[in-house]
């Protein structure tokens, strides 16, 4: 039943993710419409440059986004039949499972079941209330809220909105690997030598160099009274689980994003504020460089509209992309990326008020991603194909009704091990809108289980 369990969730993730691209196809869409027009009213050179560089970035993100809807319908195809042929064994072992099984497919009322509907209108209380109304309704009498009380079975759970999956995964360079792992790195491309025909070749020079990464465990656990789990009015037990997958997926985002490297992945932005070699830096690595004047930037409070995004334009230049077959990314808080949409809006000849910016940035291309933990007005950007995630063990969940037998309590836990670092640091900026420069100054749940380790 588990197991049944974990592959429904991991189906529905997998929904959940291809909705997303569904959307994002919806702006590529809205997009193409704009660059026909845009390639239409194209008069100086300057702006063919410009408007042809933005048609090649499109039809990059284009052919990627097909490829990824494509991959995501085979994978979602898979896993259900493979759930279906797995629920079909398990009714031909137990034909009662069917009635208990809470994860049937077929939806019928208000999110429910045929079998938690039918559970529902069983429940004595609901079957009073109904009772109730129609005694109302035959001898003409209102309802009032003083006549009618709604019984707790009716009442539901609200959750916190926390994405299921990491954001930022999807856009990295992801290796599973069973211990210890070296990513290679080519050097330059040397320029090839002319010369006469019977002439001698010249050597050519080239440099290889790697980096190390590890696997640190990211989890938690709750412990929880088996008498909750028994009355609770909902499946406590399934959202518990998820609420874990949810945790971890916040946690490696950030780790991503403002990871210090011990114990847990270096950020992309906690990379660019070094401003000294680390002694542990590796000899083997590529030569270290301060990229904290380049690729930490502050674009003046006061500057909007037009004038905003073309400092982010400029701000872009010192990407470095050599390495890079990827597709840009933008993350950004919610407050931030609004900021940016009211500065994109304008007005059309018919008077509508459009924003040119959807889930993509404008002008620079790359999708954008929201997440809560990104201070106000920065922006951090780049080429996640550059950023190497290493995957020792993805996302495990698990119950035990031993670890707490004496308490009486059922723990539920979920780990993950993981260790990354920006392979290609040039790759990636961070962008201020608020005229101060972005630091890497972050956050991290404490690990009191281990304080005294």
């Amino acid at each position: 039943m588990l197991k049944a369990l974990m592959l429904r969730k991991k189906l529905d993730d997998k929904k959940k993710i291809l909705e997303e691209l569904q959307k994002t196809g919806e702006n590529l869409k809205i997009r193409e419409a704009e660059l026909e027009q845009s390639i239409a009213e194209v008069q100086t050179e300057e702006e063919r440059t410009a408007v042809e560089n933005a048609v090649n970035a499109f039809e990059t993100e284009k052919r990627n986004h097909e490829l990824q809807t494509t991959t995501l319908k085979k994978e979602i195809a898979d896993l259900e039949q493979e759930l279906s042929e797995m629920e079909e064994k398990q009714r031909s072992a137990n034909p009662q499972q069917e009635e208990r099984s809470s994860y049937m497919t077929t939806k019928a009322f208000f999110g429910m079941n045929m079998q938690e509907r039918d559970a529902f209108f069983k429940n004595q209380e609901v079957r009073d209330m109904i009772q109730h109304v129609r005694t109302c309704i035959r001898e003409k009498r209102s309802i009032t809220g003083a006549e009618l009380t709604i019984p707790e079975v009716m009442l539901g759970l609200i959750r916190q909105n926390i994405p299921t999956y990491s954001k930022m995964l999807k856009h990295l360079h992801l290796v599973h690997v069973p211990g210890k792992a070296r990513q290679n790195i080519m050097g330059s491309i040397p320029e090839a030598i002319w010369t006469e025909a019977c002439g001698k070749l010249n050597e050519l020079s080239i440099q290889f160099n790697n980096v190390e990464v590890d696997g640190y465990k990211v989890g938690g656990y709750f412990a929880v009274c088996n008498s909750v789990l028994e009355d609770s009015d909902i499946n406590l037990a399934t959202e518990l689980i998820q609420a874990l997958s949810k945790s971890i997926a916040y946690a490696l985002d950030k780790a991503v994003l403002y990871g210090t490297g011990k114990k847990m992945p270096l950020g992309i932005v906690t990379r660019l504020a070094q401003t000294a070699e680390p002694g542990s830096y590796p000899d083997t690595a590529r030569k270290w460089e301060n990229l904290s004047a380049t690729h930490l930037l502050a674009i003046d409070e006061t500057t909007t509209g037009l004038d905003l995004y073309q400092e982010l334009v400029l701000a872009t230049g010192v990407l470095d992309n050599d390495y890079s077959s990827g597709d840009l990314f933008w993350a950004m808080n919610p407050k931030t990326y609004t900021k940016l949409l009211a500065n994109a809006m304008s007005i059309t000849s018919t008077g509508a008020i459009v924003s040119g910016q959807k889930n993509t940035m404008p002008v620079i291309g790359g999708t954008i991603e929201t997440l809560n933990f990104i201070p106000d007005d920065v922006i951090i950007g780049g080429y996640g194909d550059l950023y190497l995630l290493a995957e020792r063990s993805g996302v495990k969940l698990a119950q035990s009704e031993h670890t707490r037998f004496i308490e009486d309590q059922t723990v539920f836990k979920g780990t993950a091990r993981y260790d990354g670092i920006p392979v290609i640091p040039e790759a990636f900026i961070a962008v201020s809108i608020g005229g101060s420069v972005p630091t890497a100054t972050m956050t991290f749940a404490t690990d009191n289980a281990n304080a005294n380790a």
